[in-house]
């Protein structure tokens, strides 16, 4: 690469003693000199806490200045330690750790500039293919090849690039095929298990999920600028999240299930552009010693868009680091800040320990593609709250959610309680849980800051429409609240190759006009909570609020959960009686979305309620007070 690039991609040290080499050490004792530091160092990191925020950044720089310098190293002895019998996994395996360490970063602070320099130098490995040469004579390497995909195609789920990923899938099929017939010797059982589980995310995180971007999109989304202020004597932002869910057989790619993958986008600007640009590049070789750079940094920055919020996504936490985390996070929360905690788990059905059965070979797989940067609780997958012989009853549940095997006592459990102290400071919190009714005793309980509160329903058995949407398309309210129409769409019984574009465009057009009211009607009411009126002026929560508002307008006349309230999404404190869902308003944004779709049979409507352009309807109507 051009000495610009090389800048760019892993800076520029002046100082750097590690790229200059005493006449009398050879140049390959001092390349494997800065390679055992930087494997020291690297793992070091890699066993860093979570919890532990501060000290990892300070580490972060410290060892990637080590991986810096031995990058260089390389880039300037490169034939010489080819003579010294250097080979080309080893490049690849520095590369690699260089792409790790940024998506690591990316992952603690949110910065999607760390996010596109890793996917610049697994890209490069890709195209440079480090680790081709001699791959089916070497189990290690074919190894190796295997994790770089099944890294790579992390990154690329994240940053969005679904032509790579589907590229990767291919690859990584073929080659998990041909090694079982070149090593068969050794059971690659577990790969297949990868490739499954990638198939699989792919098949409920399809095309039609990703028609709009899930990030805050300035082309989609009111700008901020453009919102309607609300009088209120503070004005808070969204500053840091806790997303974490925990549920039997969910839909995953190691470490990130459907529904964290889809809050932490929704919590993200989207690039000005980037969702929109042809992702069928063309990548080849330049014969360069570095990555062929496309200038993805430009893409995905935005000068003029605040950073990111930070995120911690948690996978499977031991309940005492998912509250070690949680104070961390306090401490450090600006004193404008909000803290928004995404809990997504069943709740405790009955006293008997769960026998790990169905999943416990997906927990094989997990070891395969661990994410590097966090702490994995226990993997022990438990058995569906559907063995209760009635879901719906109130003594088959408790009042806490299980993040783990059931049998360990409390370990693995989150009750209400837990989060009380952290209301010291502003919390936004989502339970999407069959037991969410049970965090309702939150209010009240406050140690400070009354707490704004999202409850999913508790019951979702007459939904017989989405009666496997867990299973198959993660959770119905986490869907609602971070792509609303398709969840709309799911929930009517339709799906993309259902849809005509010119109506899903209608139905865009009529549900963004009709929240972008929906958000005005709360900034001007009189009636609204202090506590909502401080997040309001945030762009991502005032989404968040007034999705949470359609959802329970469309799951309230809805006629498989019409007139069962636990069948219907719930918050503290409670919002302005203008947007209930029997509002006139409410429900003639609804029947003017069902009669897009030909849908309007499938709700039940208060009399009068017509759409706007008609004065008589032969809509169903009934009674919704």
């Amino acid at each position: 690469m051009s000495q610009q690039q090389q800048q760019q991609v892993v800076g520029d040290n002046n100082n750097n003693n590690g790229s200059r080499t005493d006449s009398n050490i050879p140049v390959s004792e001092v390349y494997w000199s800065l390679v055992e530091r930087a494997d020291k160092k690297f793992s070091k990191i890699r066993d860093l806490p979570y919890y532990e925020r501060n000290r990892y950044d300070t580490y972060f720089y410290k060892v990637f200045k080590v991986y810096t310098q031995l990058w260089k190293f390389q880039q300037e002895n490169r034939q010489k330690l080819i003579e010294a019998g250097l080979k080309r996994w080893e490049i690849g395996e520095i590369a690699s750790r260089i792409a790790q360490l940024y998506y690591g970063q990316y992952m603690r602070t949110s910065d999607a500039g760390y996010l596109s320099e890793s996917y610049i130098f697994y890209e490069a490995i890709l195209s440079r293919e480090y680790f081709k040469e001699g791959l089916f004579q070497d189990l290690n390497l074919a190894n190796k090849q295997l994790r770089f995909f099944a890294r790579f195609l992390m990154v690329c789920l994240v940053l969005n690039r679904r032509e790579m990923v589907h590229q990767l899938v291919n690859q990584l099929k073929l080659l998990v095929d041909e090694c079982r017939r070149t090593f068969q010797e050794t059971d690659f059982k577990e790969w297949k298990l990868v490739v499954q589980e990638i198939i699989r995310f792919l098949k409920a995180d399809s095309a039609f999920m990703n028609i709009r971007p899930l990030r805050y999109s300035l082309v989609l989304d009111p700008h901020p600028d453009s919102l309607l202020r609300v009088a209120t004597r503070r004005n808070l932002r969204l500053r840091d999240a806790i997303l974490t869910s925990y549920h039997h057989n969910e839909v995953k790619f190691s470490e990130l299930t459907l529904d964290t993958f889809r809050m932490l986008q929704c919590l993200e600007w989207e690039p000005s552009g980037s969702f929109y640009q042809s992702n069928s590049i063309k990548y080849g070789q330049n014969g360069g010693p570095g990555p062929s750079r496309i200038n993805y940094t430009h893409d995905i920055t935005d000068p003029t868009l605040p950073p990111n919020s930070r995120k911690a996504v948690l996978y499977r936490p031991s309940i005492t680091h998912l509250l070690a985390v949680l104070g961390m996070i306090c401490e450090e929360l600006p004193a404008d800040g909000v803290l928004l905690i995404y809990l997504s788990a069943s709740g405790r059905v009955g006293q008997t320990i769960s026998s790990p059965v169905a999943g416990t070979s997906i927990t094989t797989a997990d070891n395969v593609v661990r994410n590097l940067y966090s702490d994995t609780a226990s993997t022990s997958p438990f058995s569906s709250p559907s063995n209760c012989p009635n879901p719906s009853s109130r003594r088959c549940k408790g009042d806490c959610l299980y993040f783990g095997a059931r049998g360990n006592g409390g370990l693995n459990s989150v009750y209400p309680t837990d989060l009380v102290p952290f209301t010291r400071r502003p919390l936004f919190i989502v339970i999407d849980s069959d037991v969410s009714e049970a965090f309702k005793v939150i209010s009240g309980s406050e140690k400070g800051e009354p707490a704004a509160i999202l409850l999913s329903p508790s019951c979702s058995t007459p939904l017989t429409a989405v009666e496997s949407s867990r299973h198959q398309s993660g959770s119905l309210f986490t869907l609602f609240l971070t792509t609303p129409l398709q969840a709309f769409c799911l929930l009517i019984g339709l799906s993309g190759s259902d849809i005509e574009m010119d109506t899903y465009n209608k139905a865009e057009a009529l549900l963004s006009s009709s929240l972008n009211d929906w958000g005005s009607a709360l900034a001007t009411s009189d009636t609204l909570d202090p506590v909502w009126a401080q997040i309001l002026g945030d762009p991502f929560l005032r989404r968040l609020l007034v999705r949470f508002l359609f959802c329970r307008a469309v799951l309230t006349l809805f006629g498989p959960s019409f007139g069962k309230k636990e069948c219907h999404p719930d918050c503290i404190p409670s919002l302005p009686a203008s947007l209930q869902p029997t509002a006139t308003a409410s429900q003639t944004v609804i029947l003017q979305m069902a009669n897009i779709f030909g849908a309007t049979k499938k709700f039940f409507f208060s009399e009068g309620t017509v759409l706007p352009e008609y004065k008589h309807s032969d809509v169903e109507m009934t009674s919704v007070s």
